[in-house]
């Protein structure tokens, strides 16, 4: 009963905090979505330039801590550059930057992993380029790099908790308010644990239906 009336106290509190972390993960996994699969196809590209820019882009950051990153756009760069970065846009850009380095291996591996006669025959049938990369290369793709893809969006809500340290009040946000209330510790980050892995668990499950979805749509694209 007392864990009830403790959870019942800090609800408030944590699902303002949950709103946050849901926010700053959707806008996050979009703009990482896109700047993966920009940088996946430099890194296919025959220009070594565009092919040395999306290196050094993956190098910097997968090879430097996440709360660095943070750090650096958060504090580093207004100081620089004397600018106000909002705390908020700061945090999704973080992650967004930091989830895009390690998308761009998901989808140049995936891109790789499609026979290459699929993007002939698709010419040979009168398709474009750019028909073809979308309409039968990009979708087969993404049935190879589903299930990476599925790890790192799992990943990065759970690297949301990093904005914490910049002032972003998410989900651990709203526990340390909670527990300034409630002086339950325990109780409550066991609390935030659980959601978290509840969290999980339900986009485990979707990202598993979507996978058999374009496991079978992938049927209907092979030429």
């Amino acid at each position: 009963m007392d864990i009830l009336i403790l959870f019942k106290q800090s609800l408030p509190a944590l699902l303002s905090g949950l709103y946050v972390t849901l926010e700053v993960a959707a806008i996050s996994l979009v703009i990482a979505t896109v700047l993966g699969l920009s940088f996946g196809m430099l890194a296919i590209s025959r220009n070594k330039i565009l092919k040395f820019v999306a290196i050094v882009y993956v190098d910097i950051f997968r090879g430097t801590p996440l709360i660095v990153q943070a750090f650096f756009i958060y504090f580093g760069l207004p100081a620089a550059l004397d600018i106000k970065i909002p705390a908020f846009v700061a945090g999704v850009l973080c992650i967004s930057l930091n989830a895009g380095a390690y998308m761009v291996e998901i989808f140049r591996a995936g891109i790789m992993a499609v026979d290459k006669g699929q993007m002939e025959a698709a010419l040979s049938i009168g398709m474009t380029w750019f028909q073809g990369l979308n309409r039968i290369v990009f979708r087969q793709a993404a049935v190879f790099a589903m299930p990476l893809l599925a790890n790192e969006f799992l990943g990065l809500i759970k690297s949301t908790s990093i904005v914490f340290t910049i002032t972003v009040i998410e989900l651990l946000g709203g526990a340390k308010i909670a527990c300034a209330e409630n002086y339950r510790y325990l109780e409550t980050y066991l609390v935030v644990a659980v959601i978290y892995w509840m969290i999980s668990i339900v986009f485990e499950k979707l990202f598993l239906i979507a996978e058999h979805k374009l496991a079978y749509f992938k049927k209907g694209v092979n030429i």
